[in-house]
């Protein structure tokens, strides 16, 4: 299998190439150049493996054998060799018509983590078997960085540099990130919001010349290794769900939270691999662009607000142009154009036919932050359970569209420690695990600076030179 790009002017690229490119270099996502269709007689032996079978049953189906069957079981195996739950992602049932997923079981305690442990892991083997040069390059809302320093600090042959919007993560997920210190690790606070460190990151992997001098690599959800790593969880947790169930032959959702449509996507990919999801939720906050698209048709950035789940305070979110691709039935074409027309500052919109397309597709649902504390509050006194408020608007989402004879799986993208912040406002005290709870006594480290493409770009040359500017 070959790799293309949305805007269609990239050659056509195998596995370990795609993922070292990250960003086309016509500006467009990677994406297959099919979907391998899974047959009912595959998902019915599936059903009953652990999730590192699956992982590398479902990876193995896209990696064109370009990476050897017991070179991929040792890059799982120390991938989830650290994660707190033997599962990895196991599911809770809350309800008859209710699974929690928990995604929160890796080193960060947030989702990313089962992607970027992996990516960590097949970027050192990359680097060790082809001898390239690995210089990261991300952007974070707050968990993406943490779990993707986790992933690669200390490893020979690599480098990254995060940027983080200054004082819009919350203090675990700024300790998380800022208490290592590590020779290989650069972190960036940039004044500003998560939308500005991923544009500098977005125009820096398009400048084809500084992409190459500098050997960047993604580590983002535009790369299109952490939409397939994620794809395997939807896969396991409907399984888990339905062996659950039993007996009981409802319909099977899934609510997400999503800011950069990364995660739903996976999703999104999981269903026309064959997987059987009654409905896709996208679940946001007052931060809800990707909302009023999939009810009005419009995707076009409104105004920035600030939110107790501040990972999904995101205006743009860059996985929407592989939907696009897909609803403009694989048009590169017609990407460019409708991506020109948002470079210009102009507004998406999709009317008539597909819109009704995007609406039998998706579901959407953006939670307020009075919704989030009130859902928080409700589960811990009816079932013990405590959200964090970005798995509280997943709630809320499966909440508005549960409908009699099916259950939602929804997903708890962090643990409520991560954000106790929001949880402390419920006079909900909570016990933090060991890990989250050392780090207020950390020293930090990181470099706080302008909205400015042109330093950070003077940060990385001198980080992949051998240096660092300045650390505070």
């Amino acid at each position: 299998m070959n790799y293309i790009s949305t805007r269609g002017q990239v050659e056509p690229k195998g596995f370990i190439d795609t993922v070292l490119m990250g960003l086309g270099e016509d500006g467009g996502l990677m994406v297959p150049e099919q979907i391998p269709a899974v047959s009912a007689e595959t998902l019915d032996r599936w059903k009953t493996l652990p999730f590192r079978e699956l992982f590398i049953e479902i990876f193995s189906l896209y990696a064109n054998d370009e990476i050897p069957q017991e070179d991929l079981k040792q890059l799982v195996d120390a991938s989830y060799a650290t994660f707190r739950d033997p599962e990895v992602t196991p599911v809770r049932k809350l309800n008859d018509s209710l699974y929690i997923l928990e995604l929160f079981h890796g080193p960060t305690f947030a989702f990313k983590d089962v992607a970027l442990q992996f990516m960590g892991e097949f970027y050192s083997y990359v680097s060790k078997t082809r001898g390239e040069i690995i210089h990261i390059l991300g952007a974070t809302s707050g968990d993406t960085g943490a779990a993707a320093i986790q992933g690669v600090r200390g490893k020979e042959g690599i480098k990254i540099c995060i940027l983080h919007p200054h004082g819009k993560v919350s203090k675990v997920q700024e300790l998380q990130m800022t208490t290592v210190n590590d020779e290989n690790v650069l972190n960036l606070s940039v004044h500003g919001n998560f939308d500005d460190c991923q544009r500098i990151i977005k125009e820096l992997f398009s400048d084809l010349e500084f992409k190459s001098k500098h050997h960047l690599r993604a580590i983002n959800s535009i790369n299109f290794v952490r939409i397939l790593a994620q794809t395997v969880y939807y896969f396991y947790a409907y399984f888990q769900a339905e062996k659950q169930m039993g007996d009981d032959s409802k319909k099977i959702n899934v609510s997400v939270p999503s800011g950069n449509f990364g995660n739903i996507f996976s999703g999104f990919l999981a269903k026309k691999m064959g997987l059987p999801i009654n409905k896709l939720i996208i679940a946001t906050n007052e931060n809800n662009i990707l909302e009023r698209f999939v009810t009005t048709g419009e995707y076009q950035p409104g105004e920035f607000r600030k939110t107790h789940s501040p990972s999904m305070d995101i205006q743009v979110a860059s996985n929407f142009e592989r939907y696009l691709y897909y609803l403009l039935d694989e048009d590169a074409f017609e990407v460019s154009k409708y991506m020109q027309q948002l470079a210009d500052g102009r507004k998406i919109v999709v009317e008539g036919e597909l819109l009704q397309r995007v609406q039998s597709e998706l579901h959407a649902l953006g939670a307020t932050n009075e919704q989030n504390l009130q859902l928080i509050g409700k589960y811990r006194s009816e079932t013990g359970y405590l959200l964090d408020p970005h798995t509280a608007c997943g709630v809320a989402a499966s909440e508005a569209f549960t409908e009699e004879g099916e259950v939602t799986v929804s997903f708890a993208t962090a643990h409520p420690a991560k954000f106790d912040e929001a949880i402390r406002l419920l006079d909900i005290t909570q016990e933090f695990p060991v890990e989250i709870a050392e780090l207020i006594a950390k020293d930090q480290y990181q470099t706080v600076i302008d909205n400015d493409k042109a330093e950070v770009t003077r940060q990385l040359e001198a980080f992949f030179a051998g240096g660092k500017v300045s650390q505070a």
